[in-house]
Protein backbone atom coordinates (compact mmCIF):
# COMPACT_ATOMS: atom_id res chain seq x y z
CA UNK A 1 0.00 0.00 0.00
CA UNK A 2 1.73 2.82 -0.93
CA UNK A 3 1.00 6.05 1.06
CA UNK A 4 1.07 9.52 0.91
CA UNK A 5 0.20 12.64 3.04
CA UNK A 6 0.47 16.62 4.03
CA UNK A 7 4.14 15.91 5.53
CA UNK A 8 5.41 18.25 8.42
CA UNK A 9 8.42 16.51 8.33
CA UNK A 10 8.93 18.21 4.70
CA UNK A 11 8.15 21.33 6.33
CA UNK A 12 10.34 21.72 9.12
CA UNK A 13 13.67 20.33 6.92
CA UNK A 14 12.91 23.46 4.50
CA UNK A 15 12.22 25.86 6.95
CA UNK A 16 13.89 24.99 10.47
CA UNK A 17 13.65 28.82 11.47
CA UNK A 18 9.74 29.05 12.37
CA UNK A 19 7.04 29.78 15.30
CA UNK A 20 4.90 27.35 17.13
CA UNK A 21 1.59 29.55 16.85
CA UNK A 22 -1.01 27.90 19.44
CA UNK A 23 -4.53 28.48 20.37
CA UNK A 24 -4.67 28.64 24.29
CA UNK A 25 -7.53 30.07 24.25
CA UNK A 26 -10.99 30.55 23.01
CA UNK A 27 -14.30 32.12 24.38
CA UNK A 28 -17.54 33.24 22.82
CA UNK A 29 -17.52 32.54 18.65
CA UNK A 30 -14.15 32.09 17.08
CA UNK A 31 -12.80 30.92 14.08
CA UNK A 32 -10.81 27.60 15.68
CA UNK A 33 -10.78 26.53 18.86
CA UNK A 34 -7.36 25.20 20.93
CA UNK A 35 -6.85 22.19 19.02
CA UNK A 36 -5.84 24.79 16.52
CA UNK A 37 -2.21 25.45 15.52
CA UNK A 38 0.14 26.57 12.44
CA UNK A 39 4.11 26.88 12.09
CA UNK A 40 5.28 30.61 10.81
CA UNK A 41 8.40 31.02 9.17
CA UNK A 42 9.79 33.70 6.91
CA UNK A 43 8.62 32.64 3.93
CA UNK A 44 6.46 30.03 4.35
CA UNK A 45 3.38 28.66 6.82
CA UNK A 46 2.17 25.19 7.69
CA UNK A 47 -1.31 24.83 8.88
CA UNK A 48 -3.85 27.46 10.36
CA UNK A 49 -5.39 29.00 13.39
CA UNK A 50 -8.25 29.87 11.00
CA UNK A 51 -7.66 32.89 8.44
CA UNK A 52 -8.80 36.51 8.66
CA UNK A 53 -7.78 39.62 10.67
CA UNK A 54 -6.66 37.39 13.70
CA UNK A 55 -4.34 35.03 11.51
CA UNK A 56 -2.81 37.91 9.46
CA UNK A 57 -1.88 39.62 12.93
CA UNK A 58 -0.73 36.41 14.25
CA UNK A 59 1.81 35.96 11.28
CA UNK A 60 3.06 39.94 11.26
CA UNK A 61 3.69 38.88 15.01
CA UNK A 62 5.71 35.78 14.50
CA UNK A 63 7.33 37.09 11.80
CA UNK A 64 8.52 40.17 13.44
CA UNK A 65 10.30 37.81 16.28
CA UNK A 66 12.16 35.98 13.98
CA UNK A 67 13.70 38.86 12.26
CA UNK A 68 14.37 40.82 15.64
CA UNK A 69 15.72 37.40 16.89
CA UNK A 70 13.95 37.67 19.83
CA UNK A 71 10.57 35.75 21.67
CA UNK A 72 7.09 36.51 20.94
CA UNK A 73 5.02 37.43 23.56
CA UNK A 74 1.86 36.08 23.88
CA UNK A 75 -1.70 37.30 22.52
CA UNK A 76 -4.96 37.80 23.98
CA UNK A 77 -7.22 39.00 20.79
CA UNK A 78 -10.86 40.27 21.14
CA UNK A 79 -12.50 39.33 17.52
CA UNK A 80 -14.48 42.86 17.54
CA UNK A 81 -15.14 45.30 15.04
CA UNK A 82 -11.79 47.20 15.88
CA UNK A 83 -9.94 44.32 14.30
CA UNK A 84 -12.38 43.91 11.31
CA UNK A 85 -13.60 40.36 12.47
CA UNK A 86 -16.67 40.26 14.35
CA UNK A 87 -16.89 37.19 15.45
CA UNK A 88 -17.60 38.67 18.90
CA UNK A 89 -15.34 36.15 20.86
CA UNK A 90 -11.39 36.21 22.54
CA UNK A 91 -8.40 34.52 21.10
CA UNK A 92 -5.49 33.73 23.05
CA UNK A 93 -1.94 32.63 21.27
CA UNK A 94 0.93 31.49 22.35
CA UNK A 95 4.15 31.52 20.23
CA UNK A 96 7.22 29.00 20.75
CA UNK A 97 10.48 29.44 18.65
CA UNK A 98 11.49 26.19 17.12
CA UNK A 99 13.56 23.52 18.69
CA UNK A 100 14.31 19.86 18.22
CA UNK A 101 12.27 18.79 21.19
CA UNK A 102 9.43 20.41 20.27
CA UNK A 103 9.50 19.68 16.19
CA UNK A 104 9.32 16.18 17.26
CA UNK A 105 6.70 16.23 19.41
CA UNK A 106 4.83 18.03 16.84
CA UNK A 107 5.79 15.04 14.05
CA UNK A 108 4.35 12.97 17.02
CA UNK A 109 1.15 14.83 17.81
CA UNK A 110 0.61 14.80 13.83
CA UNK A 111 1.25 11.08 13.53
CA UNK A 112 -1.13 10.47 15.58
CA UNK A 113 -3.73 12.71 14.39
CA UNK A 114 -3.57 11.02 10.67
CA UNK A 115 -3.67 7.65 12.14
CA UNK A 116 -6.72 8.05 14.08
CA UNK A 117 -9.02 9.53 10.92
CA UNK A 118 -11.61 7.73 9.42
CA UNK A 119 -10.91 5.42 6.90
CA UNK A 120 -12.24 5.72 3.24
CA UNK A 121 -12.17 3.42 0.83
CA UNK A 122 -12.51 3.86 -2.56
CA UNK A 123 -12.98 0.93 -4.82
CA UNK A 124 -12.48 1.93 -8.41
CA UNK A 125 -9.41 4.38 -9.97
CA UNK A 126 -11.85 5.34 -12.57
CA UNK A 127 -12.65 8.72 -13.51
CA UNK A 128 -15.30 9.04 -10.60
CA UNK A 129 -13.08 7.55 -8.39
CA UNK A 130 -10.17 9.75 -8.92
CA UNK A 131 -12.47 12.97 -8.77
CA UNK A 132 -13.64 11.08 -5.62
CA UNK A 133 -10.13 10.89 -4.11
CA UNK A 134 -9.35 14.50 -5.20
CA UNK A 135 -12.45 16.19 -3.69
CA UNK A 136 -12.22 13.81 -0.04
CA UNK A 137 -8.03 14.90 0.17
CA UNK A 138 -8.76 18.12 1.24
CA UNK A 139 -10.78 16.59 4.18
CA UNK A 140 -9.02 15.13 7.45
CA UNK A 141 -9.98 11.90 6.65
CA UNK A 142 -8.03 8.81 5.76
CA UNK A 143 -8.45 7.81 2.00
CA UNK A 144 -7.78 4.72 0.11
CA UNK A 145 -7.93 4.06 -3.62
CA UNK A 146 -8.36 0.34 -4.08
CA UNK A 147 -8.57 -1.17 -7.62
CA UNK A 148 -7.53 -4.76 -8.95
CA UNK A 149 -5.93 -3.35 -12.64
CA UNK A 150 -2.47 -1.96 -11.82
CA UNK A 151 -2.50 0.61 -15.20
CA UNK A 152 -5.63 2.59 -13.53
CA UNK A 153 -4.14 2.83 -10.23
CA UNK A 154 -0.44 3.71 -11.54
CA UNK A 155 -2.84 6.74 -14.15
CA UNK A 156 -3.86 8.18 -10.46
CA UNK A 157 -1.53 10.76 -9.07
CA UNK A 158 -4.20 12.30 -6.44
CA UNK A 159 -1.94 13.77 -3.42
CA UNK A 160 -2.70 13.05 0.17
CA UNK A 161 -4.35 9.99 -0.45
CA UNK A 162 -3.37 5.93 -0.31
CA UNK A 163 -3.31 3.28 -2.97
CA UNK A 164 -4.12 -0.50 -2.82
CA UNK A 165 -3.54 -2.58 -6.02
CA UNK A 166 -4.94 -5.66 -4.91
CA UNK A 167 -6.90 -9.12 -6.45
CA UNK A 168 -9.45 -9.62 -3.36
CA UNK A 169 -10.49 -6.09 -2.41
CA UNK A 170 -13.77 -7.80 -0.56
CA UNK A 171 -10.56 -8.37 1.81
CA UNK A 172 -10.12 -5.20 2.59
CA UNK A 173 -13.47 -4.65 3.45
CA UNK A 174 -13.43 -7.34 6.39
CA UNK A 175 -9.87 -5.80 7.60
CA UNK A 176 -11.03 -2.15 7.43
CA UNK A 177 -11.51 -0.27 11.44
CA UNK A 178 -14.95 0.28 12.81
CA UNK A 179 -16.00 3.33 11.59
CA UNK A 180 -14.52 2.94 7.89
CA UNK A 181 -16.41 4.31 4.83
CA UNK A 182 -16.98 2.46 1.81
CA UNK A 183 -17.81 3.58 -1.75
CA UNK A 184 -18.09 1.04 -4.84
CA UNK A 185 -17.68 2.34 -8.25
CA UNK A 186 -15.67 -0.68 -10.27
CA UNK A 187 -15.21 -0.97 -13.70
CA UNK A 188 -17.23 -4.98 -13.04
CA UNK A 189 -21.04 -4.50 -10.99
CA UNK A 190 -20.35 -8.61 -10.20
CA UNK A 191 -17.35 -6.92 -8.42
CA UNK A 192 -19.36 -3.88 -7.41
CA UNK A 193 -22.38 -6.27 -6.10
CA UNK A 194 -19.41 -8.49 -4.00
CA UNK A 195 -17.42 -5.73 -2.33
CA UNK A 196 -21.43 -3.70 -1.94
CA UNK A 197 -22.40 -6.92 0.17
CA UNK A 198 -19.20 -7.39 2.37
CA UNK A 199 -19.61 -4.05 3.36
CA UNK A 200 -23.44 -3.93 4.22
CA UNK A 201 -22.44 -6.91 6.46
CA UNK A 202 -20.11 -4.72 8.29
CA UNK A 203 -22.94 -2.73 11.06
CA UNK A 204 -19.78 -0.45 12.29
CA UNK A 205 -19.77 0.80 8.89
CA UNK A 206 -20.26 5.09 8.70
CA UNK A 207 -21.34 4.83 4.95
CA UNK A 208 -21.55 2.42 2.32
CA UNK A 209 -22.20 3.55 -1.05
CA UNK A 210 -22.46 2.41 -4.09
CA UNK A 211 -22.74 4.49 -7.98
CA UNK A 212 -25.55 3.40 -10.08
CA UNK A 213 -29.02 4.06 -11.97
CA UNK A 214 -32.41 2.83 -10.80
CA UNK A 215 -31.81 -0.51 -12.81
CA UNK A 216 -28.29 -0.86 -11.23
CA UNK A 217 -30.03 -0.13 -7.80
CA UNK A 218 -32.79 -2.88 -8.50
CA UNK A 219 -30.88 -5.59 -9.89
CA UNK A 220 -28.66 -5.67 -6.33
CA UNK A 221 -31.85 -5.70 -4.51
CA UNK A 222 -32.97 -8.73 -6.40
CA UNK A 223 -29.53 -10.06 -6.05
CA UNK A 224 -29.08 -9.70 -2.39
CA UNK A 225 -31.86 -10.96 -1.26
CA UNK A 226 -31.85 -14.41 -3.51
CA UNK A 227 -28.65 -14.91 -4.03
CA UNK A 228 -27.27 -13.56 -0.73
CA UNK A 229 -30.19 -13.99 1.22
CA UNK A 230 -30.05 -10.85 3.83
CA UNK A 231 -32.50 -8.61 1.58
CA UNK A 232 -32.59 -6.43 5.02
CA UNK A 233 -28.71 -5.37 4.32
CA UNK A 234 -30.52 -3.25 1.45
CA UNK A 235 -31.77 -0.36 3.72
CA UNK A 236 -28.45 0.61 5.04
CA UNK A 237 -26.81 1.17 1.08
CA UNK A 238 -26.83 4.81 -0.74
CA UNK A 239 -26.60 4.40 -4.18
CA UNK A 240 -26.82 6.30 -6.56
CA UNK A 241 -23.81 8.20 -4.30
CA UNK A 242 -24.26 12.08 -3.95
CA UNK A 243 -28.05 11.46 -4.43
CA UNK A 244 -30.53 12.61 -6.80
CA UNK A 245 -31.13 16.39 -6.38
CA UNK A 246 -28.63 17.47 -9.23
CA UNK A 247 -28.96 15.92 -13.00
CA UNK A 248 -25.31 15.84 -14.02
CA UNK A 249 -23.50 12.59 -14.56
CA UNK A 250 -20.03 14.48 -14.83
CA UNK A 251 -17.41 12.94 -13.20
CA UNK A 252 -16.42 16.10 -10.78
CA UNK A 253 -20.17 16.89 -10.13
CA UNK A 254 -20.83 13.41 -8.85
CA UNK A 255 -17.70 13.39 -6.53
CA UNK A 256 -18.33 16.62 -5.30
CA UNK A 257 -22.07 15.73 -4.32
CA UNK A 258 -20.79 12.51 -2.93
CA UNK A 259 -17.46 13.84 -1.11
CA UNK A 260 -20.02 16.33 1.11
CA UNK A 261 -22.20 13.36 1.78
CA UNK A 262 -18.96 10.41 2.80
CA UNK A 263 -17.75 13.38 5.11
CA UNK A 264 -20.56 13.87 7.07
CA UNK A 265 -21.65 10.13 8.01
CA UNK A 266 -17.59 10.04 8.37
CA UNK A 267 -17.16 12.68 10.59
CA UNK A 268 -20.43 13.00 12.64
CA UNK A 269 -20.26 9.23 13.39
CA UNK A 270 -20.86 8.28 17.05
CA UNK A 271 -17.16 7.99 18.39
CA UNK A 272 -18.37 5.93 21.55
CA UNK A 273 -20.28 3.73 19.79
CA UNK A 274 -17.04 3.80 16.78
CA UNK A 275 -14.71 2.97 19.81
CA UNK A 276 -17.19 0.33 21.47
CA UNK A 277 -16.91 -1.71 17.32
CA UNK A 278 -13.03 -1.46 17.61
CA UNK A 279 -12.83 -2.99 21.22
CA UNK A 280 -14.95 -5.66 19.91
CA UNK A 281 -13.60 -6.45 17.08
CA UNK A 282 -10.01 -6.70 18.41
CA UNK A 283 -11.87 -9.50 21.17
CA UNK A 284 -12.84 -11.73 18.18
CA UNK A 285 -9.99 -11.34 16.34
CA UNK A 286 -8.10 -12.42 19.99
CA UNK A 287 -9.94 -15.41 20.30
Amino acid sequence: MAAKREDIREFLRREPDCVFVEVTGAAGSTPRDTDAWMLVAAEGLFGTIGGGQLEYMAIDHARRSLRQGVPAEAMNVPLGPEIGQCCGGRVGLSFTAMNTELALFLIARSDREMASRPHVYVFGAGHVGDALAMALSLVPLRIILVDTREQELSASNVPGIETCLTAMPEALVRDAPAGSSFVILTHDHALDFLITAEALRRDDAAYVGMIGSKTKRATFKNWLSHDVGRPELFDRLICPIGGTAVKDKRPAVIAALAAAEIMTAALNQDVAKVVTARSNRATVSAR
